[in-house]
This record gives structure tokens, sequence and C-alpha cells, in this order.
């Protein structure tokens, strides 16, 4: 008789941390990495994250580790949670450590600099394994909600659909309810795109700017991802769902996301110095915009809205500038 699912979860932050929880939740068993031994033992002993989730009691079937080859050991599922621009560094130390035949799964929502590379093609690179052997987990997924076990869809996609299925039955819960894809191309872009689109909302809110403009953002923000997706070979069905649509809303209207509220502060005036240094955690859009128009560039799609935010957050172009530029732009048909 087989025993329960072993899961590794490499990254304590908010997501990862509330993933590790729905994986207990469905019944397996499941070890979180960390760096930091204060934090693995606040896991242990006390049954929370207080750096990243307070007030949060995590199941007992979850347990942490400073240890990375004991994460690893006998995983059926490694799960990536951390910052996307660290993964190469991170996975080139962890790739021998890993579980014969393990599924590793991306939680990330970024495009690697310098490369403009989706995570999933990070992670067959660097861990040299097949696209069959790598998923991804993305949709409307805030963590805080769903530490508290609040009702949310998400997307499991994965080239081999029935790896994307064994992964679904691992992390189905009450609460949360994962769908399957194949369309992991699609499905990485709307989680990349959408934390530069929710930059550029946040920024329309901090400057005081209204539903038009919100409304207008996200659904041309919506239309750049599919133009680019579609140059990209992605079935563009993927962009009208979780993955697509659902997270792009989520993101913008959301006070809980990271890149809405590091936009809002951005939109008030701050600069990006003094942004950066009032988050507390990663806001993926603030460097994977820079790669996401350098994706768009070489596929030859155009993405106003992303090169909007670049020169807001990398140039430093003044937002009423930046807004005065992106109205003005010539009109054309709305489908194009």
């Amino acid at each position: 008789m087989t025993g329960p699912v072993k899961a590794a979860v490499y990254g304590t932050g908010s997501w990862g941390t509330a993933f590790a929880m729905v994986l207990a939740d469905a019944g397996c068993e499941v070890t979180l990495w960390g760096r930091r031994k204060e934090l693995a033992d606040a896991v242990n002993t006390g049954r929370s994250n207080p750096d990243y989730l307070p007030g949060v009691e995590l199941p007992g079937n979850i347990r942490a580790t400073t240890d990375a080859a004991e994460a690893a050991e006998g995983a059926d599922f490694t799960v990536l949670a951390i910052p996307s621009q660290t993964l190469r560094g991170n996975l080139a130390a962890w790739a021998p450590l890993l579980a014969p035949d393990t599924v590793l799964v991306s939680l990330m929502k970024g495009i690697e600099l310098g490369t403009a590379k989706r995570m999933s093609e990070v992670i067959e690179e660097v861990a040299g394994v097949p696209a069959e052997r790598v998923a991804v987990v993305t949709g409307p997924n805030l963590a805080r909600e769903i530490a508290a076990r609040q009702p949310a869809a998400s997307v499991v996609a994965c080239v081999d659909e029935a790896v994307a299925r064994r992964l679904q039955a691992a992390c189905h819960t009450p609460y949360f309810r994962p769908y399957t894809n194949t369309d992991v191309v699609g499905c990485e872009l709307g989680g990349a795109v959408k934390n530069v689109i929710g930059l550029a909302v946040g920024i329309a809110d901090g400057m005081g700017l209204g539903d038009n403009t919100k409304g207008s953002l996200i659904t041309r923000g919506l239309a750049e991802t599919t133009r680019l997706g579609l140059a990209m070979g992605a079935d563009p069905l993927t962009f009208s769902g979780l993955a697509g649509l659902g997270d792009l809303v989520a993101t913008c209207s959301s006070p809980l996301s990271r890149n809405h509220t590091f936009g809002t502060n951005l939109g008030r005036g701050m600069t990006l110095e003094e942004t950066i240094a009032v988050t507390k955690q990663t806001a993926e859009g603030v460097k994977s915009c820079q790669s996401v128009a350098d994706l768009a560039h070489r596929h030859g799609v155009d993405m106003p809205i992303t090169e909007t935010v670049v020169d807001i957050v990398h140039h430093g172009k003044p937002t009423l500038v930046a807004l005065k530029e992106l109205m003005s732009r010539s009109a054309k048909p709305e489908r194009r």
C-alpha cells in the first residue's frame, strides 16, 4: 500500500507557505525549506510563519528544514516558490539533490532577465529534466486569502496532462479548486504579464485616476498579453481563463497584490528606491517588466502599456508624461 504523497516546497514566503498549506490540507506530507533556522523553528514548534503569514496556524503535516537535501528526499513534487530572478542560481545548487522522477512545480510568475526565458524553461535547462516533468501553478491566488482558506480556483499546467492531473489531485481541497491545462506557455505568460499590468493599474490608482482608467488598462493589458501569447504559440483561450483574466483582475483589484501596491506608491510620487525600501516582499513585475518588453521585441509584438511601465520604473519617466504619451498614440481598430 502506497503512503501519502510527499511534497517539498522551497521557499518560506507567503505564497510558498500558503501553497504548502494547500498541499497539507489535501493530505500530502510537506517539507518546507527555508534559509533561516529561526523561521524553520517557528514552523516546527509554533505551527506558524510569523514573518509572512502572521496569525495563521499551519497544519501539523508541514515540517520545515534548512537542509535542502532533507527537503528533497523522496518528494513526489518539488515546488519552487522563490523570486524568479534567483531561480537559476538556487536550482543549480538543488538539482543534484532532487528525488528521481520528482515533478518540479513552479509557483513563480516572472520572466528571467537577460535570457527572457519563462520559469519552466529555466527549470528544464538547469535541472536537466524534460518538459513532461515540469508543471506550473498559476491563477488568482493571493496568498493571504488562500491561507485564510477562502475559496479560490487555479490552473495546474503541464504538457503531460497525466502529470497535471496528478498534481491537481495533490492540491485539491474544499477551498482550493485546481483546473488542468496543457498550455504551459500561455499560463506562464498570463502570470508574468499580469504583474506588469498590475503595476500600471497601481500607478493609475496612486495618481488618483478612476475606474474607467482601471478598466481600460486591464482590458488593453489583456490584449497585450494575448498578442504576445499568440506570437509564442499559446492558446488564445488560456487568456480568457483563470491564468489570464482571472489572475489579472485579482492582481489589479486587490490591495493584497504586491505589484499593485508597488505601483500605487510610485503613482503617489515615491521614487523607485523609496518604494523598494518600503516593500517587504518581491514585486515580480518590477524586474520582469523589462524581461517582458524584451520578449515582445524578440517576437515583434507591440506592448505599449508594458513599455510605459518600463519607462516609469526603470527610466524615471514622470507618470504624467508617460500617461500623456500612452494616451496620444495613434488611433486604431480595437482588434489589432
